[in-house]
């Protein structure tokens, strides 16, 4: 998700009144970057509170956990296809100092032997060594490694499910504290969302006037040897329909998940940090949103690429619809929730 892509951050066409309300309650960073401009390194570095060169995850982690070939003009360095056992993570620290854990959605930090369960997680819903829904899509039955069996309906909404799952954990969980890692494969690719949003959204852009302008333009032909005879297709506006559609989704359940905190007491109580992995995906063919002014966006090393939505609610230690400009990255997590939980990083 790119820093854009939040109406709380300037955007006219998405709606996100849930998320917005983490701004409204909290407080909304303005310079927080992602650790890398692609995911599997972004979560490496929330998890361990390390930048991705010193975990040796320096790159995505292909859909079958092994490594890209080398494409560049220069030797890649070599990098590692998983979350090392050795790293002390967020989860084994806080799962140590008394918090029940659970992980829900995307992992695509390793397979067998490297999922969250053995990085400190009490439960995994749906973390695989997968960076995306794959050839299933978001629509059940699923092709994600512990969701292929879930009984649930045909067509099941995946962002659907893993809320449903999610609030299941909250409602029954036990007197300790919990830390929930909710990361959900939204927006990710493939760009799917439910008929009745997209109808909602064509709309919306035809009303706009967003349907009859120029969505992209092409550029110069991209620096890296493998692309090196194609060109850069900008993304210009924010107008896709199903990525709006895509976002409201992810919204709503994020509302639903806010609206069970406050039902069962719990929302004064509980510290909500939402962030994301990299930028919008807007410089290829069909890229779904637009990142501007910021340059580029996903797996460039550019503003549009790095920069990231970030918002921190704690009823009564962060003053409401507060904005904070100090630059902040994806390692700085770990270190804040452990002092903030008064449990020391290091075993």
């Amino acid at each position: 998700m790119g820093w854009k892509d939040l109406v709380c951050y300037g955007s006219s066409f998405y709606e996100t009144p849930n998320i917005d309300r983490l701004a409204r309650e909290g407080m909304r960073f303005s310079d927080a970057y992602a650790a890398c401009p692609v995911c599997s390194p972004t979560r490496a570095s929330i998890l361990t509170g390390k930048y991705p060169a010193t975990v040796g995850i320096t790159d995505w982690i292909d859909a079958n956990g092994q490594l890209h070939p080398a494409k560049g003009r220069l030797v890649d360095v070599p990098y590692l296809k998983h979350l090392p056992g050795k790293e002390y993570s967020l989860a084994s620290a806080l799962n140590e100092g008394g918090y029940q854990t659970w992980h829900v959605g995307k992992w695509h930090l390793g397979a067998e032997g490297h999922l969250p369960e053995d990085h400190g997680f009490e439960v995994n819903v749906g973390g695989a060594h997968q960076g995306s829904p794959g050839r299933g899509g978001y629509f059940s039955p699923w092709t994600i490694p512990l969701l292929e069996n879930a009984d649930v309906p045909e067509g099941t909404y995946l962002t659907d499910y893993l809320t449903d799952q999610t609030l299941d954990l909250v409602r029954n969980k036990d007197e300790r504290p919990f830390f929930l890692n909710l990361w959900y494969y939204t927006v990710h690719t493939p760009i799917q969302a439910k008929a009745d949003k997209i109808a909602k959204y064509e709309a919306k852009a035809k009303k706009l006037g967003l349907d009859q302008v120029q969505t992209s333009t092409e550029g110069e032909h991209f620096p890296c040897e493998h692309k090196k005879d194609q060109r850069v297709k900008r993304r210009l506006v924010q107008s896709d329909p199903v990525y709006a559609a895509m976002i409201e989704s992810l919204d709503e359940n994020l509302g639903r998940l806010f609206g069970l905190l406050d039902e069962i007491g719990e929302s004064e109580n509980t510290i909500v940090v939402f962030t994301s992995d990299n930028g919008g995906l807007a410089t290829a063919e069909g890229s779904p949103t637009c990142n501007a002014p910021l340059a580029e966006g996903k797996g460039w090393m550019y503003e549009g690429g790095t920069r990231e939505p970030l918002l921190v609610r704690w009823p009564d230690q962060i003053a409401a619809g507060s904005t904070c400009p100090t630059p902040v990255s994806s390692p700085d997590f770990y270190p804040t929730l452990l002092e903030i939980a008064g449990i020391d990083a290091i075993p």
